[in-house]
């Protein structure tokens, strides 16, 4: 029996228009236990919508561990190549995962204290808060009133040495419950969207590079970003601009001499546009909070020059001119109208195209609020694929 795909319920905020392509909820099928030809229906699902959906399901760490390996069956280890990820407490990510003991490749997140479980004797858990994060914090009194913001947009990836996790599942255990927020994006524009309480927001990497205009279009096909070694350790002491999406430029980043013991060969050079191995559509991936440099190849040789940007090529090392460009790119794209804030349920399970979305966790919660997940991704088996020639062909010549 063919499984059954229904549009997600989208917020009031959503323009529809905008997501007649992205995420479904998936019916008719028990996700941990997929026969061969069921788990090939959601593989091209996942590819052809980005995000999915299955309500009410009963999960050991032990099925979702096996679901999302089988995206990418080469791939074993978690996401950020380290299955005791508390041990990484120089890392940004060492407060918000705590690692299954007896599958190390999930891991339980969420807020508030957690006690005997799987294998857990007491697990005490922070939601990870634009306070601790971000330069400027919404008010305390606003924070009263249900004010909050993203927390970092970004993709789930170590961004050195491994390659980012094709597929990410997580697994709604304990979903708090109470009104709903308004995440503020505080950039001037007067920006806000009513989020549920503990969201995690999406939104779609095409996209983002289908809004683009046709100069940035033709500068996003042709470059790369290189990431800096131990990103996450990196940018450590820095802090994120006000709606999540990059880091502020104040020189606060942990200097390369004194990050962990790092290699040239195992810092990620990753092309800014990845190409969606299912429909071929271009998705515009980056983590901008990770992101050093910036290298851009030449124009073709046949392609029309004006108002071309870096038109012979270039190397970006100026931090801000970088950030300011990746954040011209992708602002458009986390309009409120365009975020898909999705309503946990417990015993939901959304896996996601990490090589097709970025994701934000929402929101703040009070100690004693639990929020409790379980996550998995694993490192890829390969890097992503970037635009092939004829897409660079296509979308660089077209600058007037």
């Amino acid at each position: 029996m063919a499984i059954e795909l229904i549009p997600l319920p989208l917020p009031p905020s959503a323009d529809i228009s905008k997501f007649e392509g992205f995420g479904r909820e998936v019916r008719g099928v028990d996700p941990g236990h997929l026969d061969p030809g069921q788990f090939a229906e959601v593989q091209e699902a996942l590819y052809k919508y980005d995000i999915l959906l299955f309500r009410d399901v009963s999960l050991t760490p032990e099925q979702q561990y096996a679901l999302t390996k089988a995206f990418d069956p080469k791939s074993d280890n978690y996401g950020h190549g380290n299955n005791n990820t508390e041990n990484t407490n120089k890392s940004i990510l060492h407060p918000d995962l705590k690692t299954i003991p007896r599958v190390p490749q999930v891991q339980l997140i969420g807020n508030g204290t957690v006690y005997n479980h799987e294998g857990l004797a007491e697990a005490k858990l922070t939601h990870p808060s634009h306070t601790t994060f971000h330069k400027t914090r919404v008010s305390p009194e606003d924070e009263a009133r249900g004010v909050t913001r993203f927390y970092r947009w970004h993709i789930d990836a170590a961004l050195y040495d491994l390659s980012p996790p094709k597929a990410t599942t997580l697994y709604g255990l304990v979903v708090p419950k109470g009104p709903q927020q308004v995440c503020r994006y505080d950039d001037g524009t007067g920006d806000e969207l009513r989020v549920p309480l503990g969201t995690t927001a999406f939104v779609s990497g095409k996209t983002i590079f289908d809004m683009l205009p046709a100069e940035l279009k033709s500068l996003a096909v042709r470059s790369k970003v290189k990431y800096a070694p131990h990103p996450y350790v990196w940018m450590a002491h820095a802090r994120a601009v006000s709606t999540g999406l990059g880091i502020e430029t104040e020189g606060l980043e942990v200097p390369f001499d004194e990050l962990p013991p790092w290699e040239e060969a195992k810092c990620k050079t990753l092309p800014v546009v990845w190409k969606n191995p299912a429909t071929g559509h271009l998705h515009f991936q980056v983590h901008s909070c990770g992101v050093a440099e910036l290298v851009v190849d030449p124009l073709p040789d046949d392609a029309n020059r004006k108002g071309a940007l870096y038109p012979d090529g270039a190397h970006l090392t100026d931090l801000e001119e970088v950030r300011d460009l990746l954040y011209k790119m992708q602002r458009p794209a986390i309009a409120p109208q365009l975020v898909y804030p999705h309503d946990w349920r417990e015993k939901d399970l959304v896996i996601f195209h990490n090589h097709g979305i970025l994701h934000s966790v929402v929101g703040a919660l009070a100690k004693d609020e639990v929020r409790a997940f379980h996550q998995c991704n694993l490192a890829a088996s390969d890097d992503p694929v970037g635009p092939s020639p004829e897409d660079i062909k296509k979308w660089a010549k077209g600058c007037v």
